[in-house]
C-alpha cells in the first residue's frame, strides 16, 4: 500500500497498487512507478507527465511528486529502495535529477522488465538485501543512459515548495495547523503560500492538509488496532463531524466500511 509516511520505514518496497491520485510529498527513497495498466499521470515538482501501458516513472531522492489518474481504472507497480541499495549509482541519484523522468515503453530495456517482475515476485526470498541491490543496480544501469540529467535546483520558487511539503509533513498532526501558522513559520505571506497550493499542488491549503491526514488515518485503521476516534484525533482532525464528511468524500465509504473492507481484503491473503 502507498502510503504519505515520510519517515522510511524499510530499506525496500515493492507493490501493485490500482492508479489513484495521491497528493504531493517527498521521501529520501528512489521510486519507480511502473504502468501495467491503464494510463497515471506523474507530477515531478511543477510538471506533470502522463504514463502510459509498460511507461517508467524514475523519482529520485527528495524530489516532490505526486499521483493524479483519469478515466479508465489502471493498475501500477511501485518500487521504493534507499539510496544505499544502488550501489556506485548513488552519488548520481542523490546530487542529480532527471531533466524528464518518464522511460517511454519502447525504450524499457527487458532487463527492467525481469527486474521489476522478480523483485515483485520474490517479496520474502532469503538474502534479500543482496538481491535488492543487484536488481536495483540493473534497473538504474538501463535507465540512466536515457535519461539527461541536471543538478538539483535551489530556485527559490522549488525551494518554498520544498520547504512547505516538508513542514506539513512534520506538523500535519497538529489540530491547530492554518495556513497563516505555516506562512509565519517559513517567513512568507500567506499569500505567497497560497499559490503554492493553487499552483503547484492544484488544490487549497486545507484540502491538501486534509488529504494528508486522511492517508494517515487510512495507515492507522490498516496497520494498527487504534479505535476510528483515536486514529481521526492523531492524525490532527479536531472535529468528528468534519472528519467524517472528509472521509468519505475522499474515499466515498466510511471509516467503519473501510476498515471493515480491509480487514476482509486482509483475511482472504492469509
Amino acid at each position: 500500500m502507498y502510503s504519505l509516511h515520510y519517515k522510511e520505514k524499510n530499506d525496500f518496497e515493492i507493490f501493485r497498487m490500482n492508479s489513484q491520485h495521491i497528493p504531493p510529498h517527498l521521501h529520501k527513497n528512489i521510486e519507480f512507478a511502473y504502468c501495467l495498466e491503464g494510463t497515471l499521470a506523474v507530477g515531478v515538482g511543477t510538471t506533470l507527465y502522463g504514463l502510459e501501458k509498460g511507461d517508467l516513472a524514475v523519482i529520485f531522492p527528495e524530489q516532490i511528486h505526486h499521483y493524479q489518474s483519469f478515466g479508465a481504472e489502471g493498475t501500477t507497480l511501485y518500487m521504493l529502495a534507499t539510496p544505499s541499495l544502488s550501489g556506485s549509482f548513488m552519488q548520481t541519484i542523490t546530487t542529480l535529477v532527471p531533466v524528464d523522468p518518464i522511460i517511454r515503453a519502447k525504450d524499457v530495456h527487458p532487463d527492467i522488465y525481469y527486474a521489476l517482475e522478480t523483485l515483485d515476485v520474490d517479496k520474502d526470498s532469503p538474502h534479500d538485501d543482496i538481491l535488492h541491490q543487484a536488481y536495483v543496480m540493473i534497473i538504474l544501469a538501463r535507465i540512466l543512459p536515457y535519461l539527461q540529467l541536471k543538478e538539483k535546483s535551489t530556485g527559490t520558487g522549488e525551494n518554498l515548495v520544498y520547504r512547505t511539503v516538508s513542514y506539513i509533513a512534520e506538523h500535519y498532526t497538529e489540530e491547530d495547523l492554518t495556513l497563516t501558522k505555516v506562512a509565519h513559520d517559513l517567513f512568507v505571506s500567506p499569500f505567497a503560500l497560497s499559490r503554492i497550493f493553487s499552483g503547484t499542488f492544484h488544490m487549497n491549503f486545507n484540502k491538501y492538509l486534509n488529504i494528508t491526514r486522511l492517508e494517515y488515518v487510512r495507515y492507522l485503521l490498516e496497520y494498527t488496532d487504534q479505535s476510528i476516534t483515536e486514529a481521526y484525533e492523531n492524525a490532527g482532525f479536531g472535529s468528528q463531524r468534519t472528519f467524517n464528511r472528509a472521509f468519505r468524500e475522499h474515499f466515498h465509504m466510511t471509516p467503519k466500511e473501510y476498515r471493515e473492507l480491509n480487514q476482509k481484503e486482509w483475511g482472504s491473503r492469509i
